[in-house]
């Protein structure tokens, strides 16, 4: 794991930070909010039973809700503490403690490709500088024929939408979409937010 992770200093600075994001967004839920745009639009992409990847899954909010739409889910997060809530709450997906510019699902007995992966709430944005282009090759890797990657995150947090899509670029992946919201607003100059739906070159 890079020293540099952003997630992994807000733990190391803060231990109790991961329970904290699990509670906040059960408020959220609790208080009636809607927390399921983008697995809504990632299942609208994919026929049922489709196999999709969760790339840094947290405590699993897409992927639970995509595995209760049919899906086969996959999650992979670095941080024990979220995986670990992730398989309590939802144990019929398959949840792996990992870092995703050093995936290898192989090694954790993950052999078959995916129709999708998803990768949602800014993690991009939390990965060392110099492992975002590892991590989005390995995401291109995990792809099977026609798949996509579908990734989210908002500006202000030091990783600009035109560098994003350069190391997308040098990573073997184009857009087919660019979307600023996840209920499909088109992306333009001034945008705050990036959905950007990509796929293999």
């Amino acid at each position: 794991m890079s020293a540099t992770n952003g997630w992994l200093r807000l733990v190391e600075s803060n231990p109790g930070h991961s329970q904290w994001y699990i509670d906040r967004f059960k408020g959220l839920a609790d208080s009636g909010a809607d927390l399921h745009g983008e697995g809504r639009l990632i299942d609208a992409m994919v026929p049922r039973r489709s196999r999709i990847l969760d790339a840094g899954c947290g405590f699993g909010r897409v992927g639970a809700y995509l595995a209760a739409a049919g899906h086969e889910v996959v999650g992979v997060d670095l941080d024990p503490v979220l995986i670990a809530a992730a398989r309590e709450q939802t144990p019929g997906a398959r949840w792996i403690q990992a870092d995703l510019a050093e995936l290898d699902l192989a090694a954790h007995g993950v052999t078959e490709g995916f129709d999708i992966v998803v990768c949602a709430g800014n993690v991009m944005t939390f990965l060392a500088p110099d492992t975002r282009r590892a991590a989005l090759r390995r995401m291109a890797d995990q792809l099977r024929d026609g798949g996509r990657v579908v990734v989210g995150f908002g500006a202000g947090r030091e990783y600009e939408f035109d560098a994003f899509l350069a190391d997308a670029g040098e990573s073997g992946l184009v857009p087919d979409v660019l979307l600023s919201t996840w209920d499909l607003r088109p992306f333009g100059e001034g945008a705050e937010f990036l959905v950007a739906i990509l796929r293999r070159a």
